[in-house]
């Protein structure tokens, strides 16, 4: 802005020189960034999880050497998350391979003439949670895995109960 004279009084409507807001983008929501695809994010970034890996790698062995209980109290905490971080991208590949097999199925009835048959969200969610508990069959867990299961819903039941105090 120009300086002006202090001795002057300001005018009610003063002339300001135009300045131009600097506009901001957020590159998540833009569409000069493209559009998302997981499938090619996942190969561009794939470097990514080798790192990862040997960050974990790196964490165990620091996990093993720390003699201070604070420190190993953090290392367990980032080796938790780092674990589940793991496993909830598995989760979300797997649930992406199962939608694209359900898409190539859809698309061979289709060229075979059929009329297409889209699944329902509840279907869906039977189908994974056959899925789940075959997993767990195979694995053996499911004994354990359904006696967990019948003590918290055994809990909730006892919650919702009159309880001796109210009558």
């Amino acid at each position: 802005p120009l300086e002006m004279s202090a001795k002057k009084p300001v005018p009610f409507l003063r002339q300001v020189v135009p300045v131009r807001k600097k506009v901001q983008r957020d590159p998540r929501f833009d569409d000069l960034s493209g559009e998302y695809k997981p499938e090619i994010f996942m190969k561009t970034y794939s470097f990514l999880d080798d790192i990862k890996k040997e960050e974990k790698e790196m964490v165990q062995k620091q996990l093993k050497k720390c003699r201070n209980m604070e420190q190993k109290e953090k290392l367990q905490r980032l080796l938790n998350r780092m674990t589940q971080q793991e496993q909830a991208q598995k989760k979300q590949q797997k649930l992406r391979e199962r939608e694209l097999s359900l898409k190539r199925q859809q698309r061979e009835l289709a060229k075979q003439g059929k009329k297409p048959f889209f699944l329902k969200k509840s279907e869906k969610r039977k189908l994974e949670l056959v899925e789940k508990y075959a997993e767990l069959k195979r694995s053996g867990k499911l004994e354990s895995f359904l006696s967990k299961k019948r003590k918290r819903n055994a809990i909730k039941d006892k919650r919702h109960l009159p309880s001796q105090k109210n009558l």
